[in-house]
């Protein structure tokens, strides 16, 4: 069995690790750390995970991290790279859901972020979380920082078009929506129900610090230069992502082509599904699973092709992901704890 820590336990994709890894197979959980919850068990604070969840929260100084296999952080930015060093000394292999093992420019990371980034050292071996552009890496990694909801989106929406070179890669554009769980489990004004509900707003038009983390991924797929427009908006639903993607075709290729492209390059992937040309995939049709889904559309017969992408933000946009590369990690099944239907209605 694999002995798990979380550190970070009381935020929404602490407890979504907590719910996926409770009836993980080749999982035990070891320790879950809050400071403020020390010694509060789980099941209070989540009472969804009553006969589930046996753990009290403990402060990270009790909670023996070192002891454990792999430690998931699912804290604010800069906490993982704090403590990094020390696990992966100890031999413990470390998944960070922040971004402090995303970007390996570290003065774009600490423009976006606004603080200094403190190993590294650690960043240049550390692996990008996203396995099905990434998976050699991630199954030898020691240390995996996981990618943000809205990049997984665009990247897996965005990969086939350019790695086969038939799209103008200078002029991407990514409408995408999330639902205000994507904001985390804290008390702000814009996420209060009477704020975020019956609203719809765009927010970070100018610059999203989602976009060099976009940029530095989809750069590596193609020789061309990549320009990217990004625009994120909250939707007032809890959890779930839907990117509207567009890009101009500077190749004659087919409708049928295009559905080629998508259906060869995810072929073997358990959890993306790419649906026929033309359909419209619901956020629902992920809610609380690991899939992503996929559908092309090109209006008029035109230059442009516009991609269609759907997730549930808190499982394949953050924890789900994470733990898919775990399994990948410790040579287990992919799908391993990841096998949920998604929920619906």
């Amino acid at each position: 069995m694999i002995k798990v820590g979380i550190v970070g336990g009381t935020g929404y994709t602490g407890v979504e690790l907590l719910r996926l890894l409770a009836t993980h197979p080749e999982v035990e959980l070891a320790a879950i750390t809050s400071r403020k919850e020390d010694g509060m068990p789980v099941a209070d604070m989540f009472p969804s995970l009553r006969g589930r969840v046996d753990l009290a929260f403990s402060s990270p100084d009790k909670a023996r991290l070192t002891e454990c296999d792999v430690v998931f952080f699912a804290t604010p930015h800069g906490v993982a790279m704090a403590q990094a060093p020390e696990l992966l000394a100890a031999g413990v292999k470390v998944i960070d859901l922040a971004a402090d093992f995303r970007l390996q420019d570290t003065a774009s990371f600490e423009k976006w972020y606004k603080q200094p980034h403190t190993c590294p050292d650690l960043l240049k071996e550390a692996a990008y979380g996203l396995v099905e552009l990434n998976r050699d890496a991630i199954r030898k990694a020691r240390i995996v920082g996981n990618p943000g909801c809205y990049p997984t989106t665009m990247q897996l929406g965005f990969a086939p078009l350019l790695k086969a070179g038939v799209i103008d890669a200078s002029h991407l554009i990514a409408d995408c929506k999330s639902g205000v769980s994507g904001a985390g489990r804290k008390a702000e004004v814009a996420t209060l129900f009477s704020e975020a509900s019956d609203n719809f707003k765009a927010y970070g038009v100018s610059g999203h610090r989602h976009s060099p983390e976009t940029l530095e991924r989809l750069s590596l797929l193609t020789g061309d230069k990549v320009g990217l427009i990004f625009t994120p908006h909250l939707t007032p639903m809890i959890r779930g992502m839907h990117s509207t993607l567009y890009a101009r075709l500077t190749t004659d290729i087919d409708n049928a082509g295009l559905q080629a492209l998508f259906e060869q390059a995810y072929a073997d992937e358990p959890f993306v599904d790419v649906m026929p040309f033309g359909s419209h995939p619901e956020t629902r049709s992920t809610r609380a699973s690991n899939m992503l889904r996929i559908a092309l559309h090109r209006p008029a017969d035109g230059d442009t092709v516009v991609v269609l992408v759907v997730q549930d933000n808190l499982v394949k946009g953050a924890s789900g992901q994470a733990v898919q590369c775990m399994n990948l990690m410790f040579g287990l099944e992919e799908t391993a704890g990841l096998r949920h239907v998604p929920v619906l209605p």
